[in-house]
C-alpha cells in the first residue's frame, strides 16, 4: 500500500477514535480494565529487563572505564544517566511494542475478521472510539508509571551488583547516582514515553482495526504493528531529543 494512503488512512482512523464518546461511564470501566490488562500486566518484565540491565550497565562501565584517572563515583552518575536518558524510555517503549502492540492488533483484528466490529457499528456505536481510545489513555497514563519503575529497579539492580561483586565501593556508587541531577532528566523520560505509549497504541489498534482475512492474516498483522511501531519509537527518540536539547 502506498505510504500516503497508509498516513491518510491512519488519520482518518485517529479522527473516528478521538470523536466524542457516547457514554463516558463505559469509556471510564474500560480504561480501568485497560489499564490493568496492558500496563499492570507489563510490570514484571518491565522490572526483570531493568534489573539486570542496571546491574549490567554497572558492570560495563566499571570495566571499561578502569582508570586512575576517572573518579570512581562516575560508575554511578553514568548508569543513572543512560537509565533515565535511554533504556527507562526508548528500550522499555520498544519492549512494550512487542508485548502490548502485538496483543491490541491481535485482539482487534481477531474481533474485525469475526465481524464484532461490525455488529458493533450496525448497534450504532463508534467501533474505532470504543475499542482504541481506552488503550490509548490508559497506555498514556500508565506507561510513564512503568518508566518511572524501571529507572528505579535498574538503579537497584546496579547498587546490587556493586554489593555482590565489591567492583565499586556500594557508597561511592550512591554519590554517583546524586551526582549533578536535572530534574529536567525526568521530564523527558516521562515525555518521550508519553509519546511512545500514543505511538504504540494508536498504530497496533490501526492494523488490527484495518486486518482482513483469517487468523493468519491477523498474525501479520500483528507483525507489522511491531515492526512499524518500533520504527516511529526511534523516529520520535531523535525528534524528541533534537528538540529538548537545542
Amino acid at each position: 500500500m502506498n505510504i500516503f494512503s497508509l498516513i491518510g488512512r491512519y488519520v482518518i482512523l485517529m479522527g473516528k477514535v478521538f470523536s466524542r464518546p457516547e457514554r463516558r461511564t463505559v469509556y471510564r470501566r474500560r480504561v480501568i480494565a485497560e489499564m490493568e490488562t496492558l500496563g499492570l500486566n507489563s510490570i514484571g518484565i518491565v522490572s526483570l529487563v531493568s534489573v539486570f540491565m542496571g546491574a549490567v550497565l554497572m558492570l560495563q562501565m566499571c570495566i571499561n572505564f578502569e582508570s586512575p584517572f576517572i573518579p570512581r563515583e562516575l560508575m554511578g552518575y553514568a548508569t543513572r544517566e543512560v537509565m533515565i536518558l535511554e533504556f527507562s524510555s526508548t528500550v522499555v517503549a520498544l519492549i512494550l511494542a512487542g508485548r502490548v502492540g502485538s496483543s491490541i492488533a491481535s485482539e482487534i483484528g481477531t474481533m474485525r475478521i469475526t465481524e464484532q466490529i461490525d455488529a458493533l457499528e450496525i448497534m450504532g456505536v463508534n467501533s474505532a472510539s470504543y475499542l482504541i481510545l481506552p488503550k490509548i489513555i490508559a497506555t498514556v497514563i500508565f506507561f510513564p508509571l512503568l518508566a518511572i519503575l524501571s529507572i528505579v529497579v535498574g538503579l537497584i539492580g546496579g547498587y546490587v551488583i556493586t554489593i555482590a561483586t565489591g567492583i565499586v565501593i556500594p557508597d561511592t556508587y550512591i554519590t554517583g547516582i546524586q551526582m549533578d541531577f536535572k530534574l529536567f532528566s525526568i521530564v523527558y523520560a516521562l515525555i518521550k514515553m508519553i509519546v511512545y505509549a500514543f505511538v504504540i497504541t494508536s498504530i497496533s489498534g490501526f492494523y488490527g482495526y484495518y486486518a482482513k482475512g483469517n487468523s493468519l492474516e491477523v498474525g501479520r498483522a500483528s507483525t507489522k504493528a511491531v515492526v512499524v511501531s518500533s520504527a516511529v519509537i526511534l523516529m520520535m527518540d531523535l525528534v524528541i531529543t533534537q528538540i529538548s536539547y537545542l
